[in-house]
């Protein structure tokens, strides 16, 4: 049978018959390289020790997804908190929209976890245990997956792959939590352990096999790009103007400056040719910046021939940064991250939640009062454990029982409690009767909440005997 090919390579991992094309980059170093490579390990230090930070008593950020509370900077959010979080996630789809303007993707090729990891941990123990580019090639051609270099590799890759499935983990259930679940048996947890194994494995897999296709595949950043960049926005990119037409060899009389080496190609951890222009697998990783400059050096030409620049700036027009795009993302940044402080500078420490009783509306008493039920849901939004005074204003004549006055609520943490409002049938109007409800504490929380306690509109006669 035989196998259809393409007319050429469809994506820089496929091969024309469709099979899998492993990228092996060979790293160029250089000035790009020595700032990528401090900005990457400095991020996977701050990434490893994140979860491990405490800021007034909390977590610096804990996602905790099971019981729906999200922790930023020593404050705990609620479900409740809707405009909190809109303003939060809008800030930073704002934030995204800007820089990708501005810099096109350098979120892609500095700060990507996917990158950074990929880049600086996971490829470097591969060169160092396959002998480099070349051995990678060599164990490729021969379908060495059974090579023990290559089986050392994964053997390793296992235990970085869990270190990195528990620090992933300890954003979502908090340090203090992974550390039981590592000192107990599987068989004392065996739901967390199962997500533990399963993140472990998909981390594995992906920086083990699935690796660049990541980006190129699984991503959309790559394919949003063509909306949120214009022709002013900084991208690697190749300088045609000067590099065309490419000649290599000795004769080159009226050639441009690039050489045809291929440098940049060899060194794409994408695999994508540079000079065929901006391209939606590029991740601005600058590994062809380095490359090209060092062979030209070589060549005693200048650098630059691969650089950051705009489209428009390699045509030679005008590449200012200022244009409306940009004008209206950062007002819009601007106005969002203002109503995000404002919103969190007028928060008050407390959340208050009154609730009428789910079993019926009103009671009446045999004495022929009428007896009300009022649930009050308190959340205890400060650092310390409080205690909430509740009292009813407007009930006079009537009587408030309450099981627990003061209401303790521990810091950060929530309680409901009950309390029965009785008062004289011929204190309602059409069956209702308007109160305040005040719950306050000690250190300057106060808060007024209108209720409205419900009974019949007549009382039945009595029968006659």
């Amino acid at each position: 049978m035989t196998v259809p090919r393409a007319a050429g390579r469809v994506l820089p991992t496929l091969n024309e018959d469709g099979s899998r094309h492993w990228i092996r980059p060979r790293p160029s170093t250089g000035a790009w390289w020595t700032r990528r490579r401090f900005v990457g390990y400095s991020l996977i230090a701050f990434f490893v020790a994140l979860p491990h930070l405490r800021w007034m008593g909390k977590p610096l950020i804990l996602l905790d997804v099971p019981r729906r509370e999200f922790t930023l900077l020593g404050n705990t959010f609620l479900p409740t908190d809707t405009l909190i979080l809109m303003l939060l996630l809008g800030s930073a789809v704002i934030a995204i929209f800007l820089f990708s303007a501005l810099f096109g993707r350098v979120w892609c090729g500095w700060g990507c976890p996917q990158t950074v990891y990929m880049e600086f941990v996971f490829r470097p123990i591969e060169r160092l245990l396959e002998g480099g580019r070349s051995g990678s090639l060599a164990m490729d051609k021969a379908n060495g997956v059974m090579s023990p270099r290559r089986i050392l590799k994964y053997l390793i890759y296992i235990p970085i792959s869990l270190v990195l499935a528990h620090t992933f983990l300890a954003y979502f259930v908090g340090t203090d939590t992974l550390q039981q679940w590592v000192q107990l048996s599987p068989y004392e947890h065996p739901t967390p352990f199962l997500v533990m194994a399963v993140t472990t494995l998909l981390i594995f897999i992906d920086f083990g096999w699935f690796r660049e296709q990541t980006c190129l595949i699984a991503c959309p950043y790559g394919r949003w790009q063509a909306a949120l960049i214009d022709k002013r926005s900084l991208i690697v990119a190749y300088d045609a103007v000067r590099g065309e037409p490419r000649r290599a060899g000795s004769n080159r009389e009226h050639a441009g400056d690039c050489v045809s080496c291929n440098a940049c190609v060899v060194t794409c951890p994408t695999g994508i040719d540079i000079r065929n222009g901006l391209q939606m697998e590029c991740v601005h990783c600058t590994q062809c910046i380095d490359a090209c400059d060092h062979v030209m050096v070589a060549l005693h030409k200048p650098k630059g021939l691969i650089r950051y620049a705009s489209q428009e700036g390699l045509a030679g027009r005008d590449s200012g940064a200022m244009r409306p795009r940009v004008v209206i993302y950062s007002i819009a940044l601007v106005v969002c991250l203002g109503a995000l402080a404002l919103t969190l500078g007028t928060r008050a420490d407390a959340e208050v939640t009154l609730l009428r009783s789910s079993s019926e509306p009103y009671r009446m008493e045999a004495d022929g009062r009428i007896a009300n039920q009022l649930r009050v849901k308190i959340v205890n939004r400060s650092n310390a454990p409080q205690q909430y005074s509740i009292t009813v204003d407007g009930l006079q004549g009537g009587t408030v029982i309450a099981p627990e006055l003061p209401l303790t609520v521990g810091a950060g943490a929530q309680r409901t409690t009950s309390l029965f409002l009785l008062a004289p049938f011929t204190t309602f109007t059409a069956g209702r009767r308007p109160v305040t409800v005040r719950i306050s504490d000690a250190h300057g929380f106060a808060r007024d909440m209108p209720f409205v306690l419900l009974g019949p509109t007549r009382i039945a006669p009595a029968p006659t005997p």
